[in-house]
Order: structure tokens, then sequence, then C-alpha cells
């Protein structure tokens, strides 16, 4: 804000005895105070001023030792740093004064405390010649009270809903498989009468009426077992690919579906990691050295060889193993869609226990009641309580409906669960609500870089005095509080639009930060419109008013008198 100036010279306030006694050592000072009335910044009052003994001014041989002191309306003094001062030729530590005179620099401070709000400083003068002490010299007032605007700060820490990873549509695979004889690509009556492929047969009729299901492709794998050639093998591997097609084929035809689905074939040839897998599916005693000595192999037809010998000595090799490789894979590639926005709410209170986590989570952020979103939060919490976001986003609700004690045992659950960013920043705005700001401030400062997180360590920068880095860090909010750092960072001039930009705009502590912005600027109009309308709304703001040093010039002011008296 605009510095103030006061001048006091040391013998206005000096009267009868204590001149005779005392100045003959000590002649006039001239005190000037760089902001009168003094400001809290940072919960300390900071008192800078200079102090100018002019010319013979300290007797060559005493000295003096100055105290401000700020004396509350209750009568408590707060004593600021004593200085102590000594001319040429007095004996001491203190600083010299020439004859010459001297201007000094003078910066003290002290925490705050709430009596300072009313009251005045002034200097105890303390004369010494030699090791006799003369009697004190108290001068009259050099500043009023202290400004603490900062205190106006309404606490908005930002807090972060978890996301859902809800998806309505998802796509599956479901497989059935067709088996082929030795040396054969037909496919037999028998196969298509196996579970697997009544099962499919009967998932593609059940989607072509299931508004839910969409069966988007086919991939037709086939094979053939390793123990013939090469050649023959991915031959044949080809053929059973192509009768497989030709089944699906004719299974829409016969169905009269008129649209088949696109259908790919990827033959493979022999499978020879199908066969170790299957071989290490049996109980064979000799398992592991059948499987040893072919890998021992390199010569892909010897290997060939080896494979038929060994299904003769290995009759499981024949019966149990092979069998199962003559085959295609008949890979089935849907979508499935989920229900919809009004059946999930409708499902959310009916059967909550049908839905996953992700669709409680998206259905939560459907409905716009507050306490309906939270009674499908707890209902996620309930049966997904392993689940970080659940608890986060009950915490979050309960944050949003003012229970800060129940947020924080929410966030403080999830905090357990998962120390993430969303999670941290959360955990810090109630602890920063609850008054812990320092603690707060470490969790915000390893939450991460979100603008949540980033507007909240603006608060605190607001609160520690740091106001330039708090309107970079609060970015293009507009709220009160963007509003009062502009204030105290001295952007009066916009300050009031971003107040009536913000969603506080009609609240009583925003027209009386407003009267601030018209005593700061000397519109004697803007303060009593605004503290006029404060009061209206909130009759605290009169008290505060008639003592606020923010309104020090006014006091005589008729029309502000009428107002807070």
């Amino acid at each position: 804000m605009n510095k103030r100036f006061r001048t006091i010279a040391m013998m206005t306030a000096v009267t009868g005895g204590l001149i005779m006694s005392s100045c003959t050592l000590v002649k006039d000072l001239e005190y000037k105070v760089l902001e009168d009335p003094l400001e809290m910044h940072g919960d300390k009052v900071e008192l800078k001023m200079t102090a100018t003994f002019v010319e013979k001014g300290l007797n060559k041989k005493a000295s003096v030792k100055l105290t401000p002191i700020f004396v509350c309306n209750d009568g408590t003094e707060i004593p600021f740093d004593s200085r102590e001062f000594q001319g040429e030729k007095a004996a001491g530590n203190g600083e010299v004064i020439t004859k010459a005179g001297k201007t000094i620099t003078y910066s003290s401070t002290r925490p705050y405390v709430a009596c300072m709000e009313e009251g005045t400083v002034i200097i105890r003068i303390e004369p010494k010649k030699g090791e006799k002490e003369k009697d004190a010299i108290t001068t009259d007032k050099i500043a009023d009270g202290t400004i603490i605007t900062p205190y106006l700060i309404q606490l908005d820490d930002q807090v972060m809903v978890a996301d859902d990873k809800f998806v309505r549509v998802t796509t599956h695979d479901t497989t059935a498989v067709i088996n082929y004889d030795k040396g054969k690509f037909n496919v037999k009556a028998a196969e298509l009468k196996q579970a697997d492929i009544v099962g499919l047969e009967g998932f593609i009729k059940m989607a072509q009426t299931n508004d839910r299901r969409d069966v988007k492709s086919f991939n037709i794998v086939s094979f053939a077992s390793p123990e013939g050639e090469i050649d023959k093998n991915e031959n044949l591997a080809t053929d059973r690919a192509t009768s497989a097609e030709e089944y699906l084929n004719n299974f829409y035809k016969k169905s009269k579906i008129e649209t088949v689905p696109s259908i790919s074939k990827n033959p493979k040839g022999e499978d020879w990691v199908g066969f170790k897998a299957e071989v290490e599916k049996t109980t064979h005693e000799d398992k592991d050295l059948i499987l040893r000595v072919l890998e021992m192999t390199s010569d892909l037809n010897k290997r060939e060889e080896d494979i038929r010998n060994m299904a003769k000595t290995y009759v499981f090799l024949e019966k149990e193993v092979l069998p199962q490789l003559r085959r295609s894979q008949i890979v089935c590639t849907y979508d499935k869609v989920g229900w919809s926005d009004d059946e999930l709410k409708q499902l959310s209170k009916s059967n909550p226990d049908t839905l996953t986590v992700e669709e409680l989570l998206y259905t939560a952020e459907l409905v716009e009641d507050l306490n309906e979103k939270l009674r499908i939060y707890k209902e996620a919490e309930r049966m997904y309580a392993k689940d970080w976001r659940t608890s986060n986003n009950v915490g979050y609700i309960l944050y949003l409906q003012n229970d800060v004690a129940g947020a924080k045992s929410k966030f403080e659950k999830a905090y357990e669960l998962a120390q993430n960013e969303i999670v941290t920043n959360n955990l810090g705005a109630v602890i920063h609500m609850e008054g812990d700001r320092n603690r707060a401030k470490e969790l915000f400062e390893s939450a991460g870089s979100s603008s949540e997180t980033s507007y909240n360590l603006g608060l605190v920068a607001i609160q520690d005095g740091m106001y330039g880095e708090a309107l970079e860090k609060m970015g293009d909010n507009q709220t009160f509080n963007v509003a009062l750092a502009k204030v105290l960072n001295d952007e009066e001039g916009v300050a009031a639009d971003v107040i009536d930009a913000s969603a506080e705009a009609d609240a009583a502590y925003s027209y009386y930060l407003k009267a601030i912005i018209g005593a700061r600027t000397n519109n004697n109009d803007m303060v009593i419109s605004n503290l006029k309308t404060a009061i209206s709304k909130d009759a605290s703001f009169k008290a505060k008013a008639a003592k606020d040093a923010e309104f020090i010039k006014l006091r005589e002011v008729d029309a502000f008198k009428s107002l807070v008296q």
C-alpha cells in the first residue's frame, strides 16, 4: 500500500523536569516512520523508520538507548529492538554520533498479537553520562495501530475429485477350436457338436438381437502338429484355415445372417510351442526327458523325425498331445456395450452391487445434487474400499459440504492407500483449513504442479506475506483471495474487478474489501457505499471498521462515524 510518513521531534514529547535532567545530554531527535499505521505481513509487524540526531544533538560524553514500543490500547507494551548510541568521547559499544549529527536507519520486527490492531508506537529514550543514568524520556506517538488486512483471507483451498476410467464400449474375445484328424483339413461333423463351437454359434445368434453385443471380426489361427514335414505342415495349416473360414461363412448363410464380419486367416504351420506346452500338461514321468532331447536337436527336419519315432514309443504323445495341435482357433472379437446413463443412475439406487467401481464413479458425476453424489461414492467405498479413489471422492463431497473433519478422515484413508498428487493435495487442503499452515505447505509442495495445488500454495503465500508470489501461483482464478492479494500487492486498481467477477462478489467481506480499496485510493464515496453494504450483510463489520487502521483517515468524517458508531 502507499507508504505513510510521520516526523516527530523529541522535544514535543518532553515536559517539565525531564527537559532539565535529560535534554542537556540529548537534544531534538527527528523520526520518520516509513509505514504509519504499521502493517502486519506474514504474522509479523515490522517497524521501519529513520532517526536523525541534529548537529550537536548528543553530548560528546553521553550515551543513549532508544527503544520503540508498541503500546496497545489495553495497556500492553510490546518493545521493539533497542539501539544504543554514544558521543565521540563516551565509553561503551554504542554507535558513535559525531557533533555534526547523523541519520540512522532502523528496522525491527515482532510477531503480531491481537492487541496490536489498536494502539500507538512511542520511543523510550534512556540517556546516560558515564555510569550515571538519567531520567527516561518518552515521545508522543510516532505511528498509529496496525493494518491487518491480510487476515481477511477466506481459505478456499481447492480439492480434486479422482476421475473414473469408465468406458462404455469395451472390446472382448471369445474363442472356439476345430480339431482335425492327422494330415486332414476337412471339418468333421462331430467337431461342430463340441461345446465351444455350439457356444460360439449361440453367441453369434444372440448378438444379432442384443444391442449390447456387436461382433466385429474373426481371426482364424491354424496349426499342424510338428511330426510332419515342414512344407506339408505349412500347406496343411493353410488348408485348415480355409476350411474354418468356409465353416463360418456356411454358418452365417444357414442362420440367415446377411452381414458376415471380416475374417482374417493366420496359418502358423507346425506348432512346436504348442507341442511343448501340451507335453508339460501331461503327467508322464519322461516328459522332461522328451523335451530335453528334442530341444537339443537344431535341425527341424531331424526333430520332426524324432517326434514321429517318440510317438511310437510314447503312446501318450499320439493320443494326448499331437491331436490337440491339429487345429484352427477361431477368435471372435466383439464389442460389449455398457449401461446407458439413465440405466446406471437407476442401478446405483436399485442394485448398486451389480456395478463396477468405474461405473459407480462415473455415475456419481452424472448427478448434480451433492447428497446424491455422496450416496453413490459411499456405495463405491463400501464395495471397493481398497480403491483410493472411493474414499477420496467421499472426502471431496464432504469438503464441498463444509464437513472439514469428515473430509479429513476420508482423505487420510485414501492417503494410506495412495500418496499421489490428488490425495496429497486434498489432505493438505483440510490440514490448511485446520490452521497448520506449515504442514499444509509441505504437502502442497510434494503434491505436484496441478492448478489446484498451485492455487493452494498461493493462499499460503498470502499468509506468508509473499503477495507477488501468491498472484503468480493463483493464475487466472477470479476469487476473493486473488483480489485480496492484488490489494496487498498494491494493485488496487484491478482488484475490484476481480471481486466483481468472483463467486463471492455478493459476500459481506467482498464489500468490505472494496471499502478498503476506496480508502487506499482516497475514494470516500467508495468506502461509505461498500462499507454500508458490508455492515448490512454482516453486522460484525461495524465494530471491525471502527478500529480498522485502514480507515484511520476517515475516523472524523461524519458519514464514516455514523456507520461505525
